[in-house]
């Protein structure tokens, strides 16, 4: 007669602890090559947008979405942590027109700064409400995708008629839709929808990513001042 071990609960708990802290080291440690990928993004080179100002977005976009299918699909070995800080090296690169833009207005610095500091409010803010509430956001999925996809048309859309006030409303969405997007995949770690703590991460990254380059894109638009 054959008995099939039952996960006991608290060694369901304590293995989801574990992916959440792993998720938050591996988390802090893009941090890393996106600040040195921003640095080396602030002095390069980028009047190729300005000439190409549809093939070049289109270009990084490609880049990007082809590293993370790369991470995806080497998430379950060393080279899928490789690849995850690779891709963040380039994504910090590619900060480097809107910090090179704003860098350029008075209050550059400043609003860097409340930018990432903004960021950084909203993060721990929802980590800390998801962590303490326990509660299962995963009905917030289907939206969330949805959302996702309708930003994605939106913002190809405007590379081509390039309308400054759909830009706004775009950024203002993208804020809020990826504030739920860290609600929503903090607690499926927590509540062991996500086991693998590269794609976690991967996920966490994507969204602390687009808030800030939204929320800096609104405040140079609201608050920037120029020479």
């Amino acid at each position: 007669m054959h008995y099939q071990s039952i996960p006991q609960p608290g060694t369901l708990a304590l293995e989801q602890n574990q992916v959440l802290r792993n998720t938050y080291i591996m988390l802090a440690l893009t941090m890393v090559p996106t600040i040195v990928g921003a640095f080396i993004g602030l002095s390069a080179n980028f009047s190729f947008m300005a000439q190409s100002p549809i093939m070049a977005p289109l270009l990084m976009f490609a880049v990007m979405m082809g590293m993370l299918f790369a991470v995806s699909a080497l998430r379950n070995s060393v080279w899928g942590i490789a690849m995850l800080l690779g891709f963040t090296f380039v994504a910090g690169v590619f900060l480097g027109p809107i910090l090179q833009h704003a860098l350029h207005l008075r209050n550059g610095g400043q609003l860097v700064g409340m930018a990432a500091g903004g960021t950084g409010l909203i993060f721990f803010s929802l980590a800390i409400i998801a962590t303490v509430t326990k509660r299962d956001f995963s009905f917030m999925g289907k939206f969330l995708f949805i959302g996702l996809v309708l930003l994605v048309m939106a913002s190809l859309a405007n590379i081509f008629f390039a309308i400054p006030a759909l830009s706004l409303t775009i950024s203002a969405i993208a804020v809020l839709l990826f504030s739920a997007f860290i609600l929503y995949d903090i607690s499926r770690i927590i509540n062991g929808g996500e086991t693998n703590y590269v794609m976690a991460t991967m996920s966490l990254y994507l969204s602390i990513y687009n808030i800030f380059v939204n929320l800096l894109s609104l405040l140079m638009a609201f608050s920037g001042e120029r020479d």
